[in-house]
């Protein structure tokens, strides 16, 4: 009798030995099961942390790159107004410069009208011209454009018409001989007078003074304190 229930015993611990295996073989696949789920639910959680990561990421790096962009327009914008700016600065400056220019070149040529001037009825008198009325800035419009004349000195019967000049250049007689050449026509008052032409300068340039002694012009030089004329004694004036 005690052998059956030992036997009995037996069998009933393999039962329950076999039922503990496939509890725990159970329990290992659930839990095997369960780890799978938690390891792709981790795996899916990491996936979606890298890529909200990179989204990040990006975004920053489009903003960045917006930043750096509004910044680079913006130093453009800035470096432009500033050129624009510098640019009206040396603009502004050349003008006053220019218009400084011009005030002095006009006043040195008032002075060097009435150094001229102040000497030209002798002057022409040792040439045999007899003066009794100068005068300066004879001005006229004709076909609509201005006409002026720097010096006058007539008597009646001869004019000289002198042009100044501070530096003497060739085509400053080119341009005086064609406006000698018209004086009769704009000032038809001395039609009947025998016109002469005189260049006066300070300096000369290429020569400038001979060409317009070749011309017919008298020559009048201005130096510090008074002017002379240095064409040859010889000399016989163009009448135009």
């Amino acid at each position: 009798m005690e052998q059956s229930l030992s036997f009995e015993n037996i069998l009933l611990l393999f039962k329950e030995t076999d039922r503990r295996f496939q509890e725990t073989e159970r329990l290992i696949k659930k839990n095997s099961i369960e780890t799978e789920r938690l390891i792709k639910e981790s795996s899916l959680e990491t996936d979606k942390r890298f890529q909200e990561t990179e989204r990040l990421i990006k975004e920053n790096s489009l903003e960045t790159e917006r930043l750096i962009k509004e910044s680079s327009l913006e130093t453009e914008r800035l470096i432009k107004e500033s050129s624009l700016e510098t640019d009206k600065k040396f603009r502004e400056t050349d003008k006053k410069i220019k218009s400084l220019n011009n005030l002095f070149t006009g006043q040195w040529g008032k002075l060097m009208e009435s150094l001229v001037e102040g000497d030209l009825v002798e002057l022409l008198q040792a040439r045999g011209i007899s003066v009794n009325q100068t005068s300066q800035r004879i001005k006229k419009v004709y076909n609509n454009r201005d006409f002026e004349i720097d010096i006058q000195a007539k008597n009646g019967i001869e004019v000289v018409f002198v042009e100044v000049k501070t530096t003497l250049i060739p085509e400053h007689i080119e341009k005086f001989v064609k406006k000698l050449e018209m004086v009769k026509t704009v000032f038809p008052e001395y039609v009947n007078n025998k016109v002469y032409g005189a260049m006066a300068f300070l300096r000369s340039e290429s020569d400038a003074h001979l060409r317009a002694d070749r011309k017919g012009l008298f020559v009048i030089r201005a130096t510090g304190k008074s002017a002379s004329i240095i064409n040859r004694n010889d000399f016989k004036p163009t009448a135009f």
